[in-house]
Parts: C-alpha cells; sequence; structure tokens
C-alpha cells in the first residue's frame, strides 16, 4: 500500500489546545522546505464526520474553501496556497466522514469479500490510502500532513493509529512528527509551565508514536531550563525543542521558523541533503512592504459573520497581499450587514475609503448589503462585490435605476415578479446539499477597455465559484441600456461573471471568488485594483 516513490512523510499533530496554528506551523515549514528546492504539499486531516466543510455554517468552521477542481475544504488548504503558491486539491483534505462513507460504500459493494468491517484494518487502511494518495499523484518529494484537532481526542484515534502505521509502511527515515504544543504562562507563579505538553507527548506515545520535533507556541522567551526539561520527558534531543512565539503576522513565521532551524532538524531526521540554502528573497521583500506601508486605507468588509472573522479569512488575507503590492496598509473596517439602514448607513461609511460587500447565503442582512451598495454607487465610493455582494449590486441597480421596486432575487424571495437573480437552470433539480453548488474553477472572457480587463491585462481568465443562483439573462439589455454593464461573461453557458458601472471610478462585482487565488507572490489583480482604487479616492477626498 505504501508509496513506492522515495517521498517523505511528515505528520503535524496537536497537543493541550486547538488553535494553535497547526496550519500555519505546517505551511511555514513546506515555504521553508519549497525554498530549498524541494518539491512539497500538504494535507489536512480532519476529524469531524461531515463529508467535507461545504454544509456548515462558517460560525461553526469558519470560510469554506473552495480548490482549482472543486473541493469545499477547511480554511488551512487556503493558508497552504497561499504560502506555497501551487494549487490543492480533493485529495488534500479528507474528513472522518468521507473516510467512512468510502468504507461503507466499499463495503455496499462488497469489496471486502464479506468479512466484518472494522476501524483496524479497513478505516486506518483507507486514511492511509489517502495520504499515499497525495504523494503517488504529483511525485512529490515530501508530503506534510496535518492532523486537525486534539492529541486525545476520540475522533481522532483512528488517524493516529494510521499515523503510526505508516511509520511501518514507509521505514523511519521517510518517517517524521511534529508535535504542536503549548507552553502556558502562570502570571501569578511567574512561570512558564511544561507539564500540559508532557501529558500531551504521553497521551501520543500511549498510542505508539513518539514525536520527533517538539514546536511550542509561548507567549515568552522558552530558556534553555525549559527546552532541557522538555526535552529530557519528551524524550526529544534538546535542539528538537523549537520555540514558536506569538508573531505580528503569520507571515512572519517561515522566518521564526528558519531562525528556529526547524527545517534543518527536519532534514538532518529525514536524512535529506541541505540542498540549497532556502531562496526567500521574494517572501523578504513582501514583508518589508507589508511592515513599511508608506499609506494606509479604511475599507469596509460589510457581511452577516463578522462575529468570526475566519469566516472571510481568504479576503481579509487578499486585502494583505493586496496592500502590500500597493505599498498601503489595508485597515479592515468590520460592518455586520444586518445592522445597516437608509438613516445609518452615512455614518457607518464615514472616513471609509473602499466598501467591499462578502459573499453568503440566505435572506438575513440582504438589505443591509442592499443600502450600502445604494450609498457607494450614489457617493461614487469604490465598491467591490463578491458573489452574493455581486447579486445585491444587481438587485440594488434593477430596484433604483430601473426602477424594478419588487426586484429580488429568488433566493430571498422565491414568487417575486422581478427575478434578477434566479436559480442556475441545472440546480432547479437538485435536492441534496452537499458538494451540489457550481464549485471550482470556470473561464471568463472579458471586455477590453473595462475595470476587470486593466486589471487582469487579458481577455481570458478562469477563476473559482460557490454559488447556485445567477443573473437572470431575461434582464440583461434593460440593464446595459441603464449603465450597468455585463464585462465578465462564462464563454459555454453566457453566464454573467462580472458586472461593472463604467461611470463610477470603481464599481465592480464577481459573481466568482477571487479570493480564494490570491497568494502572497501573486496578490490578486482585482484586490490589487480595488486598494488601489480606494487609495486614489483617499487622495482625492483629502485634496478637496
Amino acid at each position: 500500500m505504501a508509496s513506492q516513490k522515495n517521498t517523505k512523510f511528515i505528520f503535524v499533530t496537536g497537543g493541550v489546545t486547538s488553535s494553535l496554528g497547526k496550519g500555519i506551523i505546517a505551511a511555514s515549514l513546506a515555504k521553508l522546505l519549497q525554498a530549498r528546492g524541494f518539491s512539497v504539499t500538504i494535507q489536512k486531516l480532519d476529524p469531524y464526520i461531515n463529508v467535507d466543510p461545504g454544509t456548515l455554517n462558517p460560525y461553526e468552521h469558519g470560510e469554506c474553501f473552495v480548490t482549482e477542481d472543486g473541493a469545499e475544504t477547511d480554511l488551512d488548504l487556503g493558508h497552504y496556497e497561499r504560502f506555497l503558491n501551487i494549487n490543492t486539491s480533493q485529495e488534500n483534505n479528507v474528513t472522518t466522514g468521507r473516510i467512512y462513507y468510502n468504507v461503507i460504500t466499499k463495503e455496499r459493494e462488497g469489496a471486502y469479500l464479506g468479512k466484518t468491517v472494522q476501524v483496524i484494518p479497513h478505516i486506518t487502511d483507507e486514511i492511509k490510502r489517502n495520504i499515499y494518495a497525495v504523494a503517488d499523484k504529483n511525485e512529490y518529494d515530501i508530503v506534510i500532513t496535518e492532523i486537525g484537532g486534539c492529541v486525545g481526542d476520540i475522533e481522532s484515534l483512528p488517524f493516529i493509529e494510521a499515523v503510526r502505521q505508516v511509520k511501518w509502511d514507509v521505514g523511519t527515515n521517510n518517517f517524521l512528527v511534529i508535535n504542536l504544543t503549548l507552553i502556558p504562562y502562570l502570571r501569578a507563579a511567574g512561570e512558564l509551565k511544561t507539564k500540559p505538553t508532557q501529558h500531551a507527548v504521553k497521551q501520543l506515545l500511549e498510542s505508539g508514536i513518539q514525536p520527533d520535533i517538539l514546536v511550542c507556541r509561548t507567549e515568552h522567551k522558552l530558556p534553555q531550563e525549559i527546552r532541557k526539561k522538555l526535552a529530557l520527558f519528551c524524550n526529544v534531543n534538546i535542539n528538537s525543542v523549537i520555540e514558536a512565539m506569538d508573531a505580528d503576522s503569520i507571515y512572519d513565521v517561515p522566518l521564526l521558523m528558519r531562525k528556529e532551524k526547524l527545517d534543518e532538524r527536519v532534514l538532518a531526521k529525514l536524512k535529506l541533503s541541505h540542498k540549497v540554502e532556502p531562496e526567500l528573497t521574494q517572501w523578504k521583500n513582501f514583508l518589508g512592504k507589508l511592515k513599511n506601508p508608506i499609506s494606509d486605507i479604511n475599507i469596509a468588509l460589510v457581511g452577516k459573520y463578522i462575529e468570526l472573522p475566519d469566516a472571510y479569512k481568504s479576503i481579509t488575507e487578499a486585502f494583505i497581499h493586496a496592500g502590500a503590492e500597493n505599498e498601503t496598509k489595508v485597515n479592515v473596517k468590520w460592518i455586520h450587514s444586518e445592522e445597516v439602514n437608509a438613516e445609518n448607513v452615512k455614518s457607518l461609511l464615514d472616513n471609509v475609503h473602499g466598501v467591499l460587500v462578502a459573499p453568503g447565503f440566505g435572506e438575513r442582512g440582504i438589505e443591509g448589503k442592499i443600502e450600502t451598495i445604494k450609498y457607494c454607487r450614489e457617493e461614487k465610493l469604490p465598491f467591490f462585490g463578491i458573489c452574493l455582494g455581486m447579486q445585491c449590486a444587481v438587485v440594488e441597480f434593477a430596484r433604483n435605476v430601473l426602477g424594478l421596486k419588487d426586484a429580488s432575487s429568488t433566493e430571498m424571495e422565491v414568487k417575486t415578479k422581478n427575478p434578477i437573480i434566479d436559480l442556475m437552470e441545472e440546480q432547479k433539480s437538485i435536492t441534496q446539499k452537499g458538494g451540489t453548488m457550481r464549485l471550482g474553477s470556470y473561464a471568463c472572457d472579458l471586455k477590453k477597455n473595462t475595470k476587470s480587463y486593466q486589471a487582469y491585462g487579458k481577455t481570458k481568465i478562469n477563476e473559482r465559484h460557490r454559488h447556485r443562483y445567477e443573473f437572470n439573462n431575461r434582464y440583461l439589455q434593460d440593464i446595459e441600456a441603464a449603465g450597468m454593464k455585463a464585462t465578465g461573461i462564462n464563454p459555454k453557458t453566457g453566464l454573467v461573471e462580472i458586472v461593472e458601472i463604467p461611470e463610477h471610478p470603481w464599481f465592480v462585482g464577481t459573481q466568482f471568488h477571487p479570493e480564494l487565488k490570491s497568494t502572497v507572490l501573486n496578490p490578486h489583480p482585482l484586490f490589487v485594483r480595488f486598494v488601489k482604487a480606494s487609495l486614489e479616492h483617499k487622495i482625492l477626498s483629502e485634496s478637496n
């Protein structure tokens, strides 16, 4: 079953508590190894029973990240792509739900020849099959697999057992475990405490896994005596105790891990030659611009899940990338769309230089989004609408410019007389929710002499989607005659992908999700141009 190629397998587990940043550590290590010339990919194994995060409420799990091949995945895959500047796929995110679904499907097909289906070997074999599949698909030198949750979680046990078995499949020189753990600081005692980490490692040992490297999240420097204590009681070399102090930005972490020699320890344990020193010039240039902006702007993000910023993780990261490209700090002002109305919209958007109306589902907060867009359109404030944000822009235009006061989307009002936004034809017969939207990368043709064309610099693009509803082309002629133009069209279906108002300084709405393709080394062109337009608006308003 094991990969026949010389792939090295690294597993990142978490101890003590969740949300320590396993995804960022995995992405940072991958970046360092990639910068040394190795081909690397990262995989996330999630212990929850949902088949994928596509049906999860954003409040539950944050953003659902969509890959080029249309997989609805964990938001950590966004970090992987942003750091490595390579695409992930369906194989890079696997859940307990998908594992069990695959095994049960095989059992129903008779694949197990009448044997009793059990966690060991059938579930663990399916987990391993998914781990090796990533390596086999593209012949990577190194596959880093992040195990979601914490060591000791009942849901994680089959994954931990599968990891134990991988060591015997591939051999000790091709296998490494990094345990990310917390070293809490007790202010009253004035001490860093190692006991929680000791217990987390003990749980791993009880499962048959000895971590090779400890990465220790801490608010304070790790003294040498603490490192010695951890090494002694957790049975690792002292130079394999890695300090991971809180950083100003997630993009600092690769350099901090380089300073701690995490990549060197990994290469030594896997018996890999160091090849070359990591080439991080572009990364350092990005950090230089990020930390030394020459301007700053305020952009309002109007959405309905703002209590959990992770619900818009790719958008906020795209602002960081585009801000650095413009040498401008983007201050995001979070505005809950349910709180916006005609009376307060002006005061809420006071001192804001641009507005992004975020994607989402359902009717809650819709009228606030529409009121926001009306203000942006009338006051010539730079506007960027994504997915539902674009759809709301069309509805607002139909209501207040075309005079169709009852214009709406059938998502919000099934029996509306003017369905400016309607359910896609191929979606009308679909009843299941999971994985049934229009997902993944689709082509779009851009019209020349438009804001979008100026941003991309070409007429043919591909962007990622996640939606069931679309612009109703029955209204296209009237909408365009009134001044809103469809500037991006899907060449096969005629689906309107981008709308713009040419007479507006910057008014762009996209049916697709441009934020999903923005990376450190390739900031998304629409975000770059939107930030630039917002900066120009600030300069103009301050000069008047």
